[in-house]
């Protein structure tokens, strides 16, 4: 009993060393997308825009689901490399895809593959999954404990992925916090 209590004690200091932070980033990412999407200077409008907002950080608080993950504060200044280089090989992959098509099908080996995955947090192994199912010809199917299930339209895909680039660069970005 002791023990369990110890246990909450941590959970909650770990919970209270990301909150504000996270509080903040959250209050400035509503205000800023309320004010882009109605664009209204009123004093009433905007009274009630804060009120919203207010209203809608005071439910997240007390449902306890800021955190590092639901704002993941710590990936905001790796993530624009990181998606630059994404869109990148979204766009190669694009042209490989569309290359194979009009081969026709003997140029496509459907594969399913399981491959391991680096990551050390839940966030690292969405982030990964995500872009590996981001770029065309590739779909993450089931991600299992570090194991992620992989079916690629083309076998070179699945070969492009065991060699880690992807890999790396969502580890480096995880790494990063």
């Amino acid at each position: 009993m002791n023990n369990s209590k110890i246990l909450d004690k941590l959970a909650l200091d770990e919970t209270s060393r990301y909150s504000p932070s996270h509080k903040l980033c959250l209050c400035l990412s509503l205000s800023l997308f309320w004010w882009i999407n109605s664009n209204y200077s009123n004093a009433l409008l905007l009274s009630l825009g804060a009120a919203s907002i207010l209203l809608v950080l005071f439910i997240a608080h007390r449902m306890d689901v800021i955190d590092h993950e639901s704002q993941p504060v710590h990936l905001s200044l790796k993530m624009p490399s990181y998606l630059l280089w994404l869109t990148k090989e979204i766009i190669v992959s694009n042209i490989s895809v569309v290359k194979h098509i009009w081969l026709g099908n003997s140029s496509i080996s459907p594969t399913l593959v399981t491959i391991d995955a680096s990551q050390r947090t839940d966030l690292g192994k969405v982030i990964y999954a995500n872009s590996i199912t981001l770029t065309p010809g590739t779909v993450a199917v089931d991600i299992v404990g570090d194991r992620m299930t992989i079916h690629a339209l083309i076998k070179e895909n699945i070969d492009t992925l065991k060699a880690g680039e992807m890999d790396r660069r969502v580890t480096e970005l995880e790494n990063k916090c």
